[in-house]
């Protein structure tokens, strides 16, 4: 029975994951790609649980940069397909984390290819292309920061300072090859870069009905409306707070623990269920 379950809950994370009626596969690991078993890169991208409340909050940041938000809302069909969208995220990180460095390059090209396209103005007549750098820079620091904060806080919480510095340091590779240049490589750094950008968040109609998109998003059975929820709110949790307080969410000090907690059962559940059976 055990392994009758286990196996249940991996084939609904990977069909979260992967788009079955493509064809598309859970990517393989390969020790020949970018990073490696000994990167702490591979460490943090493979816990299910935290790079999901990671993906949301960094999603919710990412949507507070107007050039962002444009570039999401005029190019793509998030609004009718907001899990394909993550899923989409989901995959390249997985094949630029785990694949091999012929199908990392291939998914970097992909999405270079993407963003030529990407591009026009704001309501004030200010233009943007998703190749800008500083909005590159801007996708890259909120992604990682949120997947590194989410998987100190749901698994690793005394994670070195040093081992921290080393993911900024390794995934920069990652902003890089979509076209980033100057890319923090420490926690200091990037964290001194999301302040000084700060100045160009806004949050408007637009902002809020993403928020609402992602915070009640459909993916699978997995994801009954309970643990969705669940997830969620420990993507609000996750948050800075000058971000939860733009978005005019709230992480309640007396749910906060309730939150914590139900998120480490889920975490728990879906470690034990890709951790192999003995004999």
């Amino acid at each position: 029975m055990p392994n009758i379950v286990k196996q249940s809950l991996i084939n609904q994370v990977q069909g979260i994951f992967n788009d079955g009626s493509r064809g598309e596969m859970p990517v393989v690991r390969q020790t020949d790609g970018l990073f490696g078993p000994d990167s702490v890169t591979w460490r943090v991208h493979g816990d299910v649980t935290s790079m999901m409340v990671g993906g949301v909050a960094a999603l919710l940041m990412q949507m507070l940069h107007p050039k962002v938000l444009a570039g999401v809302w005029d190019h793509s069909d998030f609004r009718h397909d907001m899990h394909g969208r993550l899923r989409r995220t989901a995959r390249f990180i997985a094949l630029t984390t785990y694949g091999s460095r012929t199908e990392a390059e291939q998914a970097f090209a992909r999405v270079r290819a993407i963003h030529k396209h990407v591009g026009g103005k704001l309501h004030d007549g200010s233009s943007y292309h998703a190749n800008d750098e500083d909005l590159l820079l801007w996708v890259h620091a909120t992604e990682t920061l949120c997947f590194l904060d989410a998987w100190r806080r749901y698994s690793e919480p005394s994670m070195s300072i040093a081992d921290q510095d080393r993911y900024f340091a390794e995934t920069a590779i990652m902003a890089r090859e979509l076209g980033a240049g100057s890319v923090p490589t420490s926690r200091s750094a990037m964290l001194a870069l999301i302040a000084q950008m700060r100045v160009d968040l806004q949050v408007d109609e637009r902002t809020r009905e993403v928020r609402k998109l992602v915070l009640n998003q459909s993916t699978s059975n997995l994801l009954s409306a309970p643990v969705q929820k669940l997830l969620g709110q420990a993507a609000v949790d996750l948050l800075p707070r000058w971000a939860r307080r733009m978005h005019g969410l709230h992480s309640n000090p007396l749910v906060r623990p309730m939150v914590r907690s139900g998120t480490f059962g889920v975490a728990h559940t879906l470690r034990w269920a890709f951790t192999p059976t003995a004999g």
